[in-house]
């Protein structure tokens, strides 16, 4: 099968919020630092995503993506990949926020990051998706819906603003496929919401590499 090939019945032609899912997934993993097995689970769900843009940041990271990567770029010294970075206010309340919010839907993710952390954020919009759509082949229409409009709140409120700033600072350290990788997820989740807040009330609930930046400093955080 080719690297842009789609898994039949969960790619093109397969449920659209199954696809979607498999794609916030796969940008969660995009961000995630590189382990054993990474690049396996990069390749199991790239077909199933069955997004082109999605198809080339991988195809960057089968040449990119190690340890040195991520640590030399995803840091607060270069572009920051937490949200706190990017949000005004109280951060303790925006960790409380998220903390409580990932509980009330039994988001118990197996990772080393902080829960603003833009991987574990897009992971649970990824698992957001994938409740709504067992909701809705259970038949319950109520719950389906409940779970949608908390995931939309949920990427205006926390994903958006930080995807933009990453999609914006990410070019010149020259990590093609993180820059990629940022710039789908800024497509994804939208314009960032005019007033930055973490003050909002929560949504409803139910081989060796260095790189260096190409120009500029990296913006104070």
């Amino acid at each position: 099968m080719s690297a842009n090939a789609c898994v039949p019945g969960t790619g093109s032609d397969g449920p659209p919020l199954l696809r979607e899912s498999a794609a916030w997934r796969l940008l969660s993993l995009l961000f995630e630092r590189p382990r054993a097995g990474w690049h396996e689970e990069v390749d199991a769900l790239e077909p199933i995503a069955c997004d082109p843009a999605l198809s080339a940041a991988v195809a960057a990271a089968r040449e990119e993506a190690c340890e040195e990567a991520f640590l030399g770029v995803l840091v607060p010294a270069a572009v920051s990949p937490r949200e706190v970075s990017w949000q005004k206010g109280d951060a303790g309340a925006l960790l409380a926020e998220l903390r409580a919010t990932y509980e009330a839907f039994a988001f118990r993710p197996a990772t080393e990051e902080a829960p603003d952390h833009v991987s574990v954020e897009a992971g649970f919009v990824g698992w957001l998706l994938l409740k709504e759509a067992y909701a809705r082949a259970a038949e319950l229409p109520d719950e389906a819906a409940l779970t949608a409009e908390a995931r939309e709140r949920f990427v205006k409120a926390h994903v958006a603003r930080l995807a933009a700033a990453m999609a914006q600072g990410l070019p010149k350290w020259g990590v093609s496929y993180m820059t990629l990788a940022a710039e789908a997820l800024a497509s994804r989740a939208g314009e960032p919401p005019a007033e930055p807040s973490l003050d909002a009330p929560p949504p409803p609930c139910a081989e060796g590499c260095a790189f260096a930046p190409e120009e500029e400093e990296a913006p104070p955080v």
